[in-house]
């Protein structure tokens, strides 16, 4: 099983709650696929370096998981059929970079658990 990180783009026109249901589907692809999902984070609305199908502003979500590299494809082909998904990238951790994820989990948990009090 290797450490992967997906980030995904979503069309800004979608509501709040087609935009949660779009993520939805795609972690229930990989929990059926039998990954472990770590992490997620939604980064929100974000403008765009460049326009991509007429569009300067996307949706940003990062998904981090375990899994065999079968379940990456099987994502992919998912993202490529989706006509919500503007782009995507998926990679493999190394052992230095998961590290690391790890340390930015716990510091992002500290900040919001000091924004709730």
């Amino acid at each position: 099983m290797n450490n992967y990180e997906a980030v995904f783009i979503l069309t800004p026109v979608l509501s709040e709650a087609q935009t949660k249901e779009a993520v939805n589907k795609f972690k229930g692809i990989l929990k059926t696929e039998g990954a472990e999902i770590v992490n997620e984070e939604m980064w929100g609305l974000k403008k765009l370096a460049y326009p991509i199908q007429k569009k300067s502003t996307g949706f940003y979500v990062l998904l981090e998981f375990t899994a065999k590299p079968e379940v990456v494809a099987t994502l992919e082909l998912q993202y490529r059929r989706d006509e919500r998904v503007l782009r995507f990238l998926t990679f493999r951790q190394d052992k230095d970079f998961a590290e690391y994820a790890i340390r930015r989990r716990s510091k992002t948990k500290g900040i919001k658990q000091q924004q709730e009090v």
